[in-house]
């Protein structure tokens, strides 16, 4: 598998006109702040050697690399999910030649349901922890050497970029929530019961995605920060039928207050 993630590696660098030390994995709803992205370089998934393809509706599926403000950044515009059938090594494949790449700190978002009472919809939620529901572990198998076989966790989520945002927030008048992420296979949305359960759990929101991204991220050295917006509810009397459309059109109406966290954070970092 390195192999295969140092040929990925190299046939990306012969496209990029620049050298990033800083990547944001776009969501569900959320990769319109690619239009954010100047002097932009795009590859698509299929034509890069080895890179799964995302096939859900909202994912893109291209590589950007530009500027965000003032800073050389990468973007994936769309990610890779258990629920396609992907393995868990080729939903994190990215991640794995992001460091290949040189990338040292990476922003992730995603679209939840929120668990958390306190939570309403277009609520977004600095993710403060994690617990992994997913059937396969991604560093399962034999450990590849960007990091420790048995690597730490207990700051999965980078406390000093948790800081920094929250000061961006204060700064530009927008609400944060914080709260413990739970990563589930899907493709289903979770019934009253297993909301329950995960709110009993200590999750404050449940996704599709991320957790798998973020342990590998770890596993590498990448510093994380990552975001939730919150696009459904799964509170007992307030949960009601929710679709994939239902889904994105609230993360688009919150595509704004993300935009601006994530670009100053990115920028000030």
């Amino acid at each position: 598998m390195l192999e295969q993630i140092q040929e990925t590696a190299a046939f990306i660098r012969k496209s990029m006109h620049m050298h990033p030390e800083t990547a944001i994995i776009l969501g569900t709803g959320l990769g319109s702040l690619a239009d954010e992205i100047t002097c932009k370089t795009e590859i698509a998934y299929a034509d890069i050697p080895h890179f799964p393809v995302s096939t859900v509706e909202g994912h893109k599926g291209k590589l950007i690399f530009g500027k965000l403000g003032d800073k050389d950044v990468m973007a994936m515009q769309g990610r890779f999910h258990y629920y396609e059938g992907y393995s868990m090594k080729e939903v994190t494949y990215p991640v794995r030649v992001m460091r290949e790449l040189g990338i040292k700190t990476l922003f992730v978002s995603n679209a939840a349901g929120g668990t958390n009472p306190a939570f309403s919809i277009g609520d977004l939620m600095v993710i403060t922890d994690h617990i992994n529901y997913f059937p396969e572990h991604p560093l399962r198998g034999k450990n590849i050497p960007y990091g420790p076989r048995f690597p730490d966790m207990s700051e999965a989520y980078d406390k000093a970029l948790i800081a920094r945002a929250d000061a961006i927030a204060r700064e530009k008048g927008i609400k944060l929530q914080h709260g413990v992420y739970i990563g589930t296979q899907g493709p289903t949305f979770e019934t009253p019961a297993e909301y329950r359960l995960f709110h009993l759990m200590g999750a404050d929101a449940v996704g599709m995605s991320t957790v798998p991204e973020v342990i590998v991220a770890n596993h590498c050295g990448i510093k994380v920060f990552g975001v939730s917006v919150i696009t459904d509810l799964g509170v007992e009397g307030k949960i009601v039928e929710v679709s994939h459309e239902e889904v994105q059109r609230a993360a688009d109406d919150a595509q704004p207050k993300m935009t601006t966290i994530m670009r100053e954070l990115i920028n000030r970092a």
